[in-house]
């Protein structure tokens, strides 16, 4: 049976255009459009369907507003569409707040290198969220700040060698930059929530956490959970465009008790603080074990993400090797997995967040089935987990 899609947009075009798409598939189905946010709640209530797209800038209602109506009464995944601007990234940040699962730029030419490209990333994303299980939500936040309203240098040639030599096909090949965002994670009772755990012993230089398809939900909730004196510098690679990273990490720096930042050419890395490499680069670490020195590139145009988890994870592991705690949270795709073997041969530890609390089980998965994580977290516990693991409880 075909995955059965609203579209919602006030402009006529898009709303055909958008359907066209949709219809080529023969998976999905386009049930029915809206021009504005009252008509998509009062449609999602009659037609019921499977998937909704919305846009952000509507009359009557806007798309915000429709999404948090929709997820407070008939919860389902809602794919945004938003301009790649400032002032969109933090409409878009806000849906996804609100309750939305994942988002695309409006604009077609701005999703991929070509048309046909296009149309494929807009009907996998759509079934890729159509199966989850979604629940009503509320938007509350810990707060422990109130909340905000380059020269690149080259990497080094070994370290750009190493990645291509050593990562998987498809993290070589070309690809979308677009990113990937997350849905309001489903309460699941967890059943390890009671579990006490037990730290390893292992001492640790550095966490790393790569994430893309519901990241910046689950990144706030695993960051917010964090003290103000938390022991490790740590590095956050979330799959997203240049202009969304600054407005996310300023809004992760509001609402935590560490600090957050876009990561800079020449950052170091100090404890409590948390860099969120810069959408459209690649991230990597240079200096020595203990002093590491952030460095962000342009990086090859026909690797599959910018920023790549699998980048950073391999700069981890020629730099820290051992000393590493990394863990991939939710997202499509398998980044990740090749850059965590690389850790994973050198002794650092590699955790992933189960199937249960993921928006998709992609990155996850891929490390999980490898053999290279040695523990499937829910997502209401990584943060304690990491926390036990690095004696802060």
């Amino acid at each position: 049976m075909a995955i059965k899609v609203l579209v919602v947009d006030d402009s006529s075009f898009f709303r055909r255009r958008v359907s066209e798409i949709i219809n080529a598939s023969p998976a999905l189905e386009v049930i029915g459009t809206a021009n504005n946010g009252q008509e998509a709640i009062d449609m999602v209530a009659k037609l019921k369907p499977d998937v909704v797209t919305m846009d952000i800038e509507m009359p009557v209602m806007d798309g915000i507003t429709a999404v948090k109506k929709i997820m407070a009464v008939t919860p389902l995944p809602i794919l945004m569409f938003s301009s790649l601007t400032h002032q969109g990234a933090s409409a878009t940040l806000d849906a996804l707040e609100a309750g939305a699962c994942d988002f695309l730029p409006k604009k077609f030419e701005d999703i991929a290198r070509d048309k046909e490209e296009a149309i494929k990333l807009l009907q996998q994303r759509i079934q890729a969220i159509a199966s989850r299980r979604v629940s009503r939500v509320a938007t509350t936040a810990t707060a422990s700040k109130a909340p905000p309203v380059t020269a690149v240098k080259p990497a080094l040639s070994a370290l750009q060698k190493l990645n291509q030599n050593n990562l998987a096909p498809s993290a070589r090949g070309i690809a979308p930059t677009t990113a990937s965002a997350p849905i309001k994670q489903p309460i699941v009772a967890s059943p390890i929530a009671n579990k006490r755990f037990k730290a390893s012993g292992k001492g640790y230089d550095v966490l790393a956490i790569g994430t893309s398809t519901g990241g910046p939900v689950a990144l706030q909730k695993v960051l917010a959970a964090f003290p103000a004196n938390f022991k490790l510098p740590i590095l956050l690679i979330q799959h997203m465009p240049g202009t969304f990273t600054k407005a996310f990490a300023d809004r992760l720096n509001g609402l935590c008790k560490i600090s957050v930042k876009e990561a800079s050419d020449g950052d170091i890395l100090k404890p409590g603080c948390a860099y969120l490499a810069p959408g459209g680069k690649q991230m990597l670490l240079d200096g020595r074990a203990g002093h590491g020195k952030i460095r962000i590139h342009e990086g090859s145009e026909k690797l599959n993400y910018k920023p790549s988890v699998d980048i950073t994870f391999a700069s981890l592991s020629k730099l820290y090797g051992k000393k590493v705690l990394a863990v991939v949270l939710t997202g499509m795709g398998a980044d990740g997995r090749d850059g965590a073997r690389m850790l994973k041969e050198k002794g650092a530890e590699i955790w992933a967040q189960d199937e249960e609390s993921c928006v998709v089980y992609g990155m996850p998965q891929a490390v999980t089935k490898a053999g290279i994580a040695t523990e499937s977290l829910p997502l209401d516990q990584v943060a304690k987990r990491i926390l036990v693991e690095l004696k802060h409880e």
